[in-house]
């Protein structure tokens, strides 16, 4: 009853926060590249399983700012990437109430709407851009230039992998001067990643090149994740490259938990994180 009472309790924090004013950036404030639909803002789903809101037809990417409280800001900057198999985001589960745990922490948490359905070059092209805009106005928030970083879930992992290791490609034409800064996060973060793994026999996805420029990693998964194994693979890419990584690897918890108590890689994860994310600054 009382973890019942607890979730509620933060449940209730997150849809406050969600529903507060809170900054929204445009990513592409004329033609979104690559993209054939009309700007409209992103569709809700339907479907509300386990307490789940997923958005979906998103063709104006956005970024949601969430400022650290002026109280702790530590000047660090996250941007988040929901997952949701590249169809769905699960907006709050993977977004909202992670930006609410970070800005707890001290940092200023930026929840990406990347664009989905199946629009994979779409999304590395949303996040290159989120990152070098966060960069361009970070003095808006009190935050570091070279304190930003990114975290994801799921799809939203990969994205991040992917972001993490061909940030040096140029996936779009620039567009303004925020497009002459670094697309490289400064450390990044990897909750049970999907899709890291479609190399032959299960190996590194060939898309995915890291090198020791690679930027820290952590990751966390588990043994009864169907896709557990890209955690694993990563790591192994990112050790034979000499980069900085760090991996948890837990008997259970599934996927797609988020930080909702009551699953047990839930109830590890985030202290863990929290540790590893104070290091890297």
């Amino acid at each position: 009853m009382k973890q019942v009472f607890i979730y509620l309790l933060m449940t209730g924090f997150y849809m406050m926060a969600g529903a507060q004013s809170k900054e929204v950036i445009h990513l592409w404030p004329g033609v979104v590249p690559g993209e054939a639909s009309a700007k409209q803002a992103a569709r809700v789903t339907p479907d509300k399983s386990n307490n789940v809101t997923r958005l979906t037809d998103v063709t104006d990417p956005i970024l949601e700012v969430f400022p650290a409280p002026a109280k702790n800001n530590t000047g660090v900057g996250v941007i988040i990437c929901p997952g949701g198999g590249y169809h769905i985001l699960a907006v709050d589960l993977e977004g909202y109430e992670i930006a609410a745990w970070l800005n707890k922490l001290g940092y200023t948490a930026f929840v990406l709407q990347y664009r989905v359905p199946d629009k994979q070059a779409g999304a590395l092209q949303d996040a290159q851009r989120a990152m070098r805009i966060a960069r361009s106005r970070a003095a808006t928030w009190g935050i570091t230039t070279g304190k930003i970083g990114m975290l994801g879930f799921s799809a939203g992992g990969s994205l991040t992998a992917r972001a993490s290791t061909l940030y040096n490609v140029n996936v779009y034409t620039p567009i303004d001067k925020a497009d002459s800064l670094s697309a490289r996060p400064d450390f990044s973060v990897l909750v049970y990643p999907a899709y890291l793994d479609k190399g032959e026999g299960r190996t590194l996805t060939p898309e995915l090149k890291p090198d020791a420029h690679t930027p820290p990693m952590f990751l966390f998964a588990t043994a009864d994740d169907v896709y557990g194994n890209s955690a694993l693979v990563m790591a192994g890419a990112l050790r034979d490259a000499n980069a900085p990584a760090e991996l948890h690897y837990y008997a259970k918890g599934g996927h797609g938990y988020g930080l909702r108590p009551g699953n047990p890689a839930a109830d590890v994860w985030p202290g863990l994180a929290a540790i590893w994310l104070k290091q890297q600054h």
